[in-house]
């Protein structure tokens, strides 16, 4: 894997090297004499490649040390300056030198690029643990937005047959109404009918000489309940009880009450007792 990083580096290194020595010797030439020259080159080369290997040895043991980074880049820089130098006093080909002399700091820039790839390297081990933590993660992700579409769907489906259900009923409420309307319309053409009320009145009501009771129409709508006290709501009356009140009922009127007009009269006022009872409390009072 550090080849992808390595082998680019090496290469602009070698090549940068290559043609700082190249301009060195043939700029300084002509002034110098050529070993000179090449003793600059190479001092230059030596310098840059020196530091680098140094560079290289404190990476391998974890460390940094920013003064000889600094001499590197410095080295890299000088080596630039000159190829920049060489190409503006240069009389042929100008634009050509100027065009590789970024090829020093270049090289130093991959050396930096291929540091950081070092620094940031894992084991395959490693490697292989973090994809399995990603698949996994990806697994759950999806069988939730599994579960989610489900659920949504399962939800949807649920709201359509509610839906539908609350529109049958809908359906069969305003049938009904319609209906009872209709209803309620044919029995009120009736009542207000002469000949016809006056049937049903006679078929529905005991008719009193000289006394013709109206036919009321049925009650359609919502009913109260009865306010008096039921035969279950009401305590149980003692014997001594339901004799005082049994006598009070029979001798209200003179003469006394029968036996069926006080009981009558006894429910109606609100009073509960069986029939057994109440006929024993009469025997006993009268």
């Amino acid at each position: 894997m550090n080849a992808k990083t390595v082998l680019p580096a090496v290469a602009m290194t070698a090549v940068s090297m290559v043609l700082t020595l190249a301009v060195v010797v043939m700029w300084l030439g002509t002034a110098v004499p050529w070993p000179v020259a090449l003793v600059v080159g190479l001092g230059i080369d030596g310098g840059w490649l020196a530091t680098l290997a140094y560079e290289r040895r404190l990476a391998a043991q974890g460390d940094h040390n920013r003064a000889v980074t600094a001499v590197g880049w410095s080295f890299g820089i000088l080596a630039a300056g000159v190829l920049v130098a060489h190409a503006l006093t240069a009389e042929h080909s100008a634009g050509a030198w100027l065009a590789v002399a970024w090829l020093p700091i270049a090289a130093k820039a991959l050396w930096l690029v291929h540091a950081m790839w070092e620094r940031t390297a894992l084991t395959p081990v490693a490697l292989d643990a973090i994809r399995g933590i990603q698949q996994e993660a990806r697994d759950e992700a999806a069988v939730a937005r599994a579960r989610l579409r489900a659920e949504a769907a399962t939800e949807e489906t649920r709201l359509t047959a509610v839906t539908e259900a609350g529109a049958r009923v809908a359906r069969v409420q305003a049938n009904t109404a319609q209906t009872l309307s209709s209803a309620w319309s044919t029995l009120e053409t009736a009542r207000a009918g002469e000949e016809t009320g006056r049937a049903l009145t006679s078929v529905t009501a005991r008719v009193t000489p000289g006394v013709t009771p109206r036919w009321e129409l049925p009650v359609w709508g919502p009913s109260e309940p009865l306010a008096s006290r039921s035969l279950e709501s009401a305590p149980a009356l003692t014997d001594e009880a339901l004799d005082v009140i049994v006598d009070e009922i029979r001798t209200s009127e003179t003469p006394a009450l029968s036996y069926r007009e006080m009981a009558a009269r006894f429910r109606a006022a609100g009073h509960s007792a069986s029939e057994v009872r109440l006929r024993a409390a009469w025997k006993r009072v009268a």
